[in-house]
């Protein structure tokens, strides 16, 4: 008898720590930019740990300042520059960790000819001769829209081109506009080319474009630091390599 209930003594506590095992939940919160590959790795996390992830995703701008304004997140996942985060107070500096970068590029339409993006000059020629760019609206915080327009400043070509910039509602809408023929070139994060009505055609030159660097954090106010740190771990894993190469974004190191 007394074998039998140390034994249900025992089901019962692991059933209690399963129960607040399933009950765990993270929130993060990361630019649209790395979106697809976290939704790929997101899913793997909660199967292996058990613990439940809630993901909000927004512009790379606005990501800082609702994490600069203490808004609750456990992980925020940012662009840098982010001062205003730091000074904030609400992320652990040193618990940074570089996830992945993203560059800026070019798509068309599905099946009209790619054209040449090795050099500046090529883009420079490029963009000087299409008919229209769609590219994400640098006004709403979006960091490739933001990119993009440094790009035009060091070819010099701003004025010359923005009677035909198409400014649209992030990367998905840029990429809109390029696979229904509104955009002659689309423009964004190489990492949110996924629609089926447009055809890649690469990274723009890192001389005119720097990559992106995404980097997480753990919140200075995260619920449970030790869920947040096994969810930064995880995103930051060599493992976690393959979800980022598969989304043309070139893992941290």
């Amino acid at each position: 008898m007394k074998r039998l209930l140390v034994v249900v003594v025992a089901a019962l506590s692991a059933g209690h720590v399963n129960h607040a095992r399933a009950q765990s939940e993270v929130t993060l919160i990361a630019p649209g930019g790395i979106r697809a590959a976290l939704e790929e790795l997101i899913p793997q996390f909660e199967k292996k740990t058990g613990i439940k992830v809630h993901a909000t995703y927004g512009s790379g701008l606005g990501t800082k300042k609702q994490v600069a304004a203490g808004e609750p997140f456990d992980v925020p996942v940012l662009q840098p520059p982010y001062p205003e985060v730091l000074a904030s107070g609400n992320v652990i500096a040193n618990s940074a960790r570089t996830l992945a970068s993203v560059s800026v590029g070019v798509a068309v339409k599905k099946g009209a000819p790619k054209p040449d993006i090795s050099t500046p000059e090529a883009v420079k020629k490029m963009l000087l001769s299409a008919k229209s760019i769609g590219y994400p609206n640098p006004a709403g915080g979006a960091a490739a829209g933001v990119s993009f327009d440094e790009t035009l400043k060091k070819l010099g070509i701003g004025a010359q081109v923005e009677s035909k910039l198409k400014r649209a509602q992030g990367g998905a809408g840029a990429m809109k506009l390029a696979a229904t023929g509104e955009a002659e070139i689309g423009v964004t994060f190489v990492s949110e080319m996924e629609d089926p009505g447009i055809d890649v055609v690469g990274p723009l030159p890192k001389s005119i474009s720097p990559p992106t660097t995404l980097v997480g954090f753990i919140s200075a106010h995260a619920k449970d630091p030790v869920a947040a740190k096994k969810l930064l771990d995880f995103i930051s894993s060599k493992d976690a390599g393959a979800a980022y190469k598969a989304q043309r974004m070139e893992p941290g190191k």
